[in-house]
């Protein structure tokens, strides 16, 4: 965690076991406001199951995590008042127009009335989606997609946010946007993107977290990422860590 930096999230040993085989192994970090995480790991390293545990959405086997000091196991509901989770895959309903679906999230989050557009509409102006507003999600690109679901969590402006792939099916312009808007968010939230786009971490990173086989194998600055390896290349530095592990 940066210097100085509030602590917003909070994971203490978290483990999770699916019979015999173990996902998440006794990973524990902390991020601050203004820090952006990124959650680093081939397919099948645990960044997800991490992910789901943090947002609430899967029971840990064993360990905790806390957001704004609320256990999201025992204290769910504040937990993610404070929380935009933007999950793998991030679930709609596909005939809903796009305006209809985060209006539907808006009135489930409590906003009514004035409130409930203004809510809405900035939302849908941060991830440029006007163009799209009235069509049903369902007939919407992959890119477009996505951007839905990451307006749906930044609907109700949280100080955390935990982005699975956040710029998962978009194209290189898209991509952008996406990445200049966590820029502009980080002052004033604690950010969490797990991705396996290593260009992502030089790109809004203050700081990576490399997850193999379930467990952490590397938390630093992008720098001292790079050094680990005589290229200088996360690419070549994420292959030596994960090969590392697996010996």
């Amino acid at each position: 965690m940066e210097e100085g930096g509030e602590v917003l999230i909070q994971i203490d040993g978290l483990t999770k076991r699916f019979g015999a085989f173990t996902a998440v192994d006794n990973v524990s970090f902390s991020v601050g406001r203004g820090e952006v995480v990124g959650f680093l790991g081939p397919n099948g390293a645990g960044k997800s199951t991490t992910m789901r545990m943090l947002a609430g959405f899967m029971i840990p086997t064993a360990g905790s995590a806390r957001i704004l000091g609320h256990d999201v196991q025992t204290d769910g509901v504040a937990a993610r008042r404070v929380l935009g989770f933007l999950p793998e895959g991030a679930p709609t309903y596909g005939e809903m127009s796009v305006t209809g679906f985060l209006r539907f999230c808006a009135r489930i989050r409590g906003y009514r009335g004035q409130e409930l557009r203004e809510r809405v509409a900035y939302a849908i102006g941060l991830t440029r989606l006007e163009g799209v507003r009235l069509q049903p999600v369902e007939t919407l690109s992959k890119g477009f997609k996505r951007r839905v679901g990451l307006a749906q969590a930044l609907l109700h402006d949280p100080p955390v946010l935990v982005l699975d792939e956040p710029t998962d099916g978009l194209d290189p312009n898209q991509k952008h946007e996406v990445r200049e808007l966590i820029k502009h968010m980080r002052p004033e939230k604690a950010i969490i993107i797990s991705t396996h786009i290593l260009e992502e971490v030089d790109a809004v990173c203050t700081r990576a977290i490399v997850i193999a086989a379930g467990r952490v194998v590397v938390d630093a600055t992008p720098a001292a990422l790079s050094e680990m390896h005589p290229s200088g290349k996360l690419d070549d530095v994420f292959r030596q860590l994960t090969l590392e592990e697996a010996a």
